[in-house]
């Protein structure tokens, strides 16, 4: 990361400079200084710069965990308003998890925010993410890997729906309070900021007390991105996909360039897997030692079952451990990590694994994405195919499997665990080549003109 951060205000003029408009911005405002910061950074650039066409809207999201939260949120609407800038409070409704809390209240904040932006016809998201965070981030991903960490992104699409851009990642929490105190504004100091049961707070006191050696994290940023298209490019020579269901690596792509079929590999494990994770670097190391040993067999990671044959590595879903899915008419889910469905029909679904229904496999015709018999596969490995198809999704209702033509009011389409929810722009170039090899529709294109001062 380079020691030089840049000030505030200069990071807002370069963010509006590279931002496609005419554009919405949503700012998420929590009340704290890096939200409140930003709100009034953006607001300052935007009214010096009409001709730009950006407007702005703000959301805060109360996750109702500690008493006066909700105060804080209405000091917040009272700020937006006094700025003309509309706003809403969305509020985590609901138990809230005994475990998990962080990673829970992460999940629920983005999708409070998505829904905001809807509901006030924003194009983008921002939030007030700092140098401090990406320091703090990459100290904790240095404590558990040896790997390269590239850090908190400058640029997350969420959903497949929104991107959230973090204009502010190169300035530091120091400056924006500098900033907020000389237009005298106050900022609210969450408590939860200063509890030592969080790592990312332990994390904090130690960077205070013994400054980390900084790393150039653009060019980090660079080289995943490298990667990242590197890998796109061995999908496109390398990969096929049959019936949705079972993937082929090549031969000659087993031989290819180490850190290419690391990154590949691991990502493609989590997506057969249906996993958000790619596995750690000593399950990459066991894979990809069995893969180019030479010796034919089969092993299973991540929920995964690799099949070494002559003409390359078969991949498929174990078709162990996979839960059933009921959906009501009207709700939506994602079965295994790897189907995203929709019960739009007026009666209950249930969603489950070939291998674990009564139904014979050939009733797969529950998707045009997943209807395949396995005569029309017969170049297949046999064991391999049949493997693939025991982990594929059978609906029914009432314990009755449906077939093609009584599932219209049924959507079922693949879901990528390690991308559709959070995907980065490190990993897009590789996630939108992915999709297309499984015949889906795009991802959405960053919505900006530059990166860094170069066109994109």
């Amino acid at each position: 990361m380079s020691p030089e951060a840049v000030s505030p205000r200069q990071a807002i003029r370069q963010f509006l400079a590279s931002l496609r408009n005419p554009a919405r911005i949503l700012v998420a405002i929590s009340g704290g200084s890096d939200s409140t910061g930003l709100l009034l950074l953006l607001d300052e650039a935007v009214k010096a710069a009409p001709h730009l066409d950006f407007s702005l809207c703000a959301a805060t999201i109360d996750h109702a965990l500690r008493a006066g939260s909700a105060d804080e949120a209405r000091e917040v609407a009272t700020l937006c308003a006094s700025h003309g800038i509309p706003h809403i409070v969305s509020t985590w409704q609901g138990e809230k998890p005994k475990t998990g809390i962080m990673a829970a209240a992460r999940e629920v904040r983005y999708s409070l925010l998505a829904e905001a932006a809807e509901a006030l016809n924003a194009d983008l998201i921002v939030t007030g993410h700092t140098l401090d965070d990406q320091r703090e981030t990459l100290r904790m991903r240095e404590m558990r890997t040896e790997q390269l960490s590239s850090g908190i992104a400058d640029a997350v699409l969420f959903d497949r729906r929104f991107w959230i851009l973090r204009p502010l990642l190169f300035s530091t929490r120091a400056d924006i309070r500098t900033f907020l105190r000389e237009r005298g504004v106050r900022w609210v100091d969450d408590p939860s900021n200063e509890d030592v049961r969080y790592e990312r707070v332990r994390m904090r006191r130690q960077i205070s007390a013994e400054p980390a050696t900084e790393m150039d994290i653009r060019a980090a940023w660079e080289e995943r991105l490298a990667l990242s298209s590197r890998a796109a490019e061995w999908l496109n020579c390398h990969f096929r996909l049959h019936g949705c269901l079972l993937g082929q690596v090549t031969a000659d792509g087993l031989r290819q360039d180490r850190a290419v079929l690391d990154y590949s590999l691991g990502r493609l494990t989590a997506v057969f897997g249906g996993q958000q994770f790619v596995p750690g670097g000593a399950q990459l190391e066991r894979l990809l030692s069995f893969a180019a040993g030479g010796r034919l067999g089969c092993m299973t990671l991540g929920r995964v079952v690799f099949d070494l044959r002559r003409d390359g590595l078969y991949l498929s879903r174990e078709s162990r451990g996979i839960v059933p899915l009921v959906l009501q008419p009207g709700e939506a889910g994602v079965w295994d990590g790897r189907f995203q469905a929709r019960n739009g029909s007026t009666a209950p679904v249930a969603i489950e694994a070939a291998a674990t229904h009564s139904a014979s496999l050939t009733s797969l015709g529950s998707s045009p994405r997943t209807g395949t018999g396995e005569h029309h596969f017969g170049h297949l490995p046999k064991a391999a195919w049949k493997r693939a198809i025991a982990s594929a999704p059978v609906l029914s209702v009432a314990g009755a499997p449906l077939f093609q033509e009584l599932t219209s009011g049924i959507d079922l389409t693949p879901y990528f665990a390690p991308f559709d929810r959070f995907l980065t722009r490190f990993d897009f170039i590789f996630a939108d080549r992915l999709s297309a090899v499984f015949a889906m529709a795009p991802y959405a294109g960053l919505p900006l003109r530059s990166i860094d001062g170069k066109t994109i």
